[in-house]
Formats: C-alpha cells, sequence, structure tokens
C-alpha cells in the first residue's frame, strides 16, 4: 500500500539498534554484558533459554572481570572508566551483529 518493504525494514532495525543504544547509556555496562553475552554464547550452547541461563551468567561475569582488569592495567594518566571499555567493545559488537542480520534476511 506505497510503503516500501526494504525500507521499513531498515528503519525498524535502526529503531531497535537506537533503542538498544539508549537502553545501555542508562543501565551502563551491566546492561551491554547482559546483550553481548548471550549472543556470543547462543551459537556454542544453543538457543534454548533455560540452558543458556547459566552460562550466560557465568560469561558476563567472566566478561566484567576480564574489562575491570584491562581497565586497571591502564596507565594512570590515562584513566579509562568501565563503562567506556565496555561500550568500546558492544558498540562494534552490535554493528557487526546488526549487518550479520541484515544479510540473513536479504
Amino acid at each position: 500500500m506505497g510503503v516500501r518493504l526494504d525500507v521499513g525494514r531498515m528503519m525498524l532495525a535502526l529503531g531497535a539498534a537506537l533503542a538498544v543504544g539508549s537502553a545501555v547509556a542508562v543501565t551502563g555496562s551491566i546492561g551491554f554484558v547482559g546483550l553481548i553475552v548471550p549472543h556470543l554464547l547462543r551459537p556454542l550452547i544453543g538457543a534454548r533459554p533455560s540452558g543458556l541461563l547459566l552460562p550466560s551468567a557465568l560469561g558476563g561475569a567472566a566478561l566484567t572481570l576480564a574489562a575491570d582488569i584491562l581497565v586497571r592495567l591502564t596507565p594512570a594518566s590515562t584513566e579509562i572508566k568501565l563503562g567506556v571499555a565496555m561500550a568500546a567493545l558492544g558498540g562494534p559488537f552490535f554493528l557487526a551483529l546488526l549487518i550479520s542480520m541484515r544479510r540473513k534476511l536479504a
């Protein structure tokens, strides 16, 4: 009825990316961990939420600990906050995820 489907899908994907970015901006690095880790573990564990819960919790703890250690190892003159490090990790991850999902839909 006059709406181009490909443009609508792109606008929907852009809106979803903006919504996720806004949610992460409000919740901080913990929200990013909750979004990243299940996507990383799903190919290894499977898509069942019940089987993904415990590995996601452990993976999230490991990811946060690793990011915190990396932040603490930076020189004192260039102190980086944990939220900034997680955003630097999560931003490219979600961009790659968005591109791969777009390729699957095409």
